[in-house]
Parts: structure tokens; C-alpha cells; sequence
């Protein structure tokens, strides 16, 4: 079961609201959420995306500025839709031109060279395809210092467990209007 929830700061405190993550492709579609939903176009606004027992994710917008990210667990968050959303290639480390989703791999219609024969299925992956395949890895990835002003550490951030949103909406006293929305 997912949860997801934006927390925008405003003067008076935060303010929750319950999300909806199916209408959104990318994280610049994620962020753009978040800037809609503050008050203030400088307001600090996470996103919270939680899948019971499996990962977390968090995304802070700051007005324009690039969104940050932090997820839990990667390689769990890669098996998720909604984690999808958040696993760019910037944060995993990943060239987008080097041809992961395949398409750079083809050969070039304008090349002279004869096209290679397909591979056998009996073939073995070679050590390039091989490492495309654990490109997502099992554990943290991104911005672990992101809620560091806000009270929690990138230590604190690495050692939530349970119920993560909650802990971590307590440390920004944020607990009441998370409950609210859930």
C-alpha cells in the first residue's frame, strides 16, 4: 500500500495534503506538483511516497530550484511505479545517452559496416549488459543531507525505520497535519 502526501512550510507551520501520483510521468512532474501546491513560490514543499514496509521517498522543492531526492531503498523502489517517478538517471548515476533503455545500442542505418547478427538467446550478457542490469542498487541513493536544516540529520535520515514518514514528521512538527492526511 502506498502513501504519498505533500508538506508545504508556510509562516504558520506545515501544511499536508493528500496526493494523487498517477497522473505523473516524471520527476519534473512530481516538482512541478509541489510548486503548484505552495502558498509562497519560495516555500519549502516535500514529497512524501511511502510504500508500507518496503521504501520510502522523500522530494524537497525549493521555489526554482532543482528538485532534491532521497530514497530508502532503490532496487525496492525500482520494482514501484510511483519509485520510478524518482530514480532518475542523475541520481543513480547513470549517463542517459549511453543507451540504457536500448536504443543507442542499434546500429547506425547510415553506417556502412555490416549489421551485426543477433545475439542467441544461449548467449551469455556481456560485462557492460550485465552491469546495466544491478545499475539500481539495493539501499540509499540521493540526498541524505536534504532535510538537515529542517532538523533531520543525514545520519537520523539513514536510520528511520517502521513507520518512517511519521518519524520524521515528528522531528519537523509536522505529526498533526501528517495524521490529517492519512
Amino acid at each position: 500500500m502506498y502513501f504519498a502526501t505533500l508538506l508545504a512550510r508556510t509562516e504558520d507551520g506545515w501544511e499536508a495534503s493528500d496526493t494523487e501520483l498517477d497522473d505523473m510521468e516524471t520527476l519534473a512532474d512530481l516538482a512541478e506538483l509541489a510548486r503548484e501546491s505552495a502558498a509562497d513560490e519560495d516555500e519549502t514543499v516535500l514529497v512524501f511516497i511511502e510504500q508500507e514496509e518496503g521504501w520510502f521517498g522523500i522530494v524537497r522543492v525549493d521555489g526554482e530550484d532543482d528538485p532534491r531526492v532521497f530514497v530508502s531503498d532503490a532496487a525496492a523502489a525500482a520494482r514501484s511505479s510511483y519509485g520510478e517517478l524518482l530514480l532518475t538517471d542523475e541520481l543513480l548515476g547513470r549517463d542517459p545517452d549511453l543507451g540504457l533503455d536500448g536504443l543507442a545500442d542499434l546500429p547506425d542505418p547510415d553506417a556502412e559496416d555490416e549489421i551485426p547478427a543477433a545475439r542467441d538467446e544461449e548467449d551469455s550478457l556481456t560485462e557492460e549488459e550485465d552491469d546495466d542490469s544491478a545499475a539500481v542498487p539495493a539501499g540509499p541513493v540521493g540526498d541524505p543531507r536534504l532535510l538537515d536544516d529542517l532538523g533531520v540529520g543525514e545520519k537520523e535520515l539513514l536510520a528511520v525505520t517502521g513507520d518512517a514518514l511519521g518519524t520524521i514528521a515528528e522531528v519537523l512538527g509536522a505529526t498533526d497535519v501528517l495524521e490529517t492526511v492519512r
